[in-house]
């Protein structure tokens, strides 16, 4: 009988040719152009909404275990500070976690389903295989269907629904092996292999060396084994690099090699062309996301296992503090048990407030002009922001006379998260442009990446997101726009403004005021993981159940946009 990882690589290749032809054969099928309505399309088994249930998370099955089994030797852990660093307490409110239960994700599939419903099964497999994972895998091992929606995954009585809503679980992520293709082509977008599990050892691997062996083994059959590539970020481009096929307008596929595809998001790429990939102060994906302490001992049994330095805890902590409050506010209805949420929102903004800052590089006010020159800085590793391209940053910045009225305003969000005046915010089929100089109100400097069609149009779809036409995202330190592969370029006029480079962006403000009066100015640097027009897109389809419910759990949340740096300065 063949190994897992080769089933699973026969899987990925039968998937591939499958999804080819899906693409060349669907003829009309191709993503609708957010200039017009979507189409009407029913898929039989999408008709109705899916319940989401509290899964057991206590599941074991042929090839892994629920975070659950986990969580009974490797909770209540304390670090040599005393504060609480349970793996599977911190893990819980990621969104890792909650990546099956997440409401954007699942209305995103329904969409792209329902744009491009020939392509059905190979979407299935695409989103399931890094969302999904443990599901994946024991459903391609089964030979069962790999389908999320109807009878899917999704649905309660599907027999790998525990595998699904326990998201990328500890026994997914630790199974992962070093074949030799982690932070390669062959090794992104979600192509990752596991150890021989056919084996009665199963293999965990870990970040320490010498483990206890006997306890792990005998009371979940799984062996700890020490491996170097658990810290290292080319674990993470395996789902965290995704390049995804595209269709023209017919639904003929247009990408026919790997390296062609649409690079949706390439955090890893962009991170090996960062500073923080080389040099005196590398800093890896895990020590960012992993944050580290001292003292711990990781297990509650045995009782005689010594403290270890150097701990990554388990929150893999990141920015989207939108579907953080978006789940917290809807446990009941997204079958959540675990609390914490409102931990997991902090730990999200102080690491927004390390991400990025803003300079006042310069300052005049003199004939009636008020001109302030500031510079943006990325102080992360990767472009801010970066991955899936719904997010974007922005500049407000506001202009008040000497009693407090505001004579000058460019970027203020509405309470819909909306931005005032950003082109793409009113008109779906425009974008904002990058700009070096900002005279006027209506202009406004958003940081962003902005698909385009093979036709050349903005999309929102993602089957039809040919490449960008638009990316300014700051680049991170030691990034040089003027070399790096074609996958994470620099797009449109940021490409041409001398002032925009590595690890930062010089803007100059040039606002005209009616006299010389005393000035104040304050420029805040703005963070949404859920931009306002990719959300407008999304809900044109709102006749599918999932995405209506999405759309009501997004207009309910509190949150909008976060604030990132700010600065103000008094011109007397």
């Amino acid at each position: 009988m063949d190994t897992l990882s080769n089933q699973l690589a026969s899987r990925a290749r039968t998937a591939s040719l499958f999804f080819s032809f899906l693409l060349l054969a669907a003829c009309g099928g191709g993503g609708t152009e957010s200039s017009s309505s979507a189409a009407e399309v029913t898929v039989a088994d999408e008709t109705s909404i899916l319940p989401i249930v509290a899964s057991d998370a206590n599941f074991k099955s042929t090839h892994f275990s629920g975070s659950g089994n986990c969580a009974s030797c490797h909770n209540t852990l304390t670090d040599a500070a005393g504060s609480d660093v349970s793996i599977e307490a911190d893990w819980s409110t990621s969104m890792m976690a909650n990546a099956t239960r997440d409401p954007f994700w699942r209305a995103k599939v329904a969409s792209e389903i329902r744009r491009n419903p020939a392509l059905k099964p190979a979407l299935d497999e695409k989103c399931s295989r890094c969302h999904a994972p443990m599901a994946n895998v024991e459903a391609a091992y089964d030979g069962a269907p790999v389908e999320l929606f109807g009878t899917g995954f999704l649905n309660p009585q599907n027999a790998y629904y525990n595998h699904t809503m326990d998201g990328v679980s500890c026994t997914a992520c630790h199974q992962i092996e070093d074949d030799g293709k982690l932070g390669t082509l062959e090794g992104f977008s979600g192509k990752f292999s596991l150890v021989d599990l056919s084996a009665s050892e199963r293999t965990a691997f870990g970040q320490y060396a010498d483990p206890a062996l006997n306890p792990m083994l005998t009371t979940t059959g799984f062996l700890p084994t020490y491996a170097s590539h658990m810290t290292d970020s080319a674990m993470c481009a395996t789902c965290h690099n995704l390049k995804t096929p595209f269709v023209d307008s017919a639904g003929a596929v247009v990408s026919t090699t790997i390296a062609s595809e649409f690079p949706e998001q390439m955090v890893y790429t962009e991170w090996e062309n960062s500073s923080f990939a080389a040099g005196a102060a590398v800093r890896s994906c895990q020590d960012c996301h992993m944050p580290k302490t001292d003292g711990v001992v990781i297990s509650t049994r045995p009782m005689n296992l010594t403290a270890r330095d150097k701990f990554a805890r388990h929150t893999l902590v990141g920015a989207n503090t939108t579907m953080l409050d978006i789940l917290a506010q809807n446990k009941a209805t997204l079958g959540i048990t675990t609390t914490g949420f409102d931990t997991a929102i902090i730990r999200a903004r102080d690491m927004l407030t390390t991400a990025a800052d803003i300079d006042v590089v310069s300052e005049e006010h003199a004939d009636h002009e008020l001109i302030v020159q500031l510079r943006i800085n990325n102080r992360s590793g990767h472009k801010f922001p970066t991955s899936f391209p719904s997010r974007r940053a922005y500049i407000h910045f506001v202009v008040r006379d000497e009693n407090g009225k505001i004579v000058f305003e460019s970027g203020k969000t509405n309470p819909d998260g909306s931005i005032v005046s950003a082109d793409a915010d009113s008109d779906l089929t425009r974008y904002e442009p990058h700009y070096d100089e900002i005279t006027r109100p209506e202009q406004v400097q958003i940081y962003e990446a902005i698909m385009q069609d093979t036709d050349h149009n903005v999309t929102y779809t993602l089957l039809r997101a040919a490449s960008f036409i638009k990316d300014n995202r700051i680049p991170p330190p030691g990034f040089d726009k003027n070399s790096v592969v074609d996958d994470i370029k620099v797009i449109g006029g940021a490409m041409i403004d001398t002032n925009f480079n590595s690890g930062s962006d010089l803007i100059t403000y040039r606002i005209p005021l009616d006299s010389d009066d005393g000035v104040s100015f304050t420029a805040e640097l703005k963070y949404q993981a859920l931009a306002y027009g990719f959300m407008k897109d999304l809900f044109r389809d709102n006749q599918h159940p999932e995405i209506a419910m999405f759309e009501g759990l997004f207009n309910g949340a509190k949150l909008r946009a976060e604030t990132v740096a700010s600065v103000t300065h008094s011109l007397l």
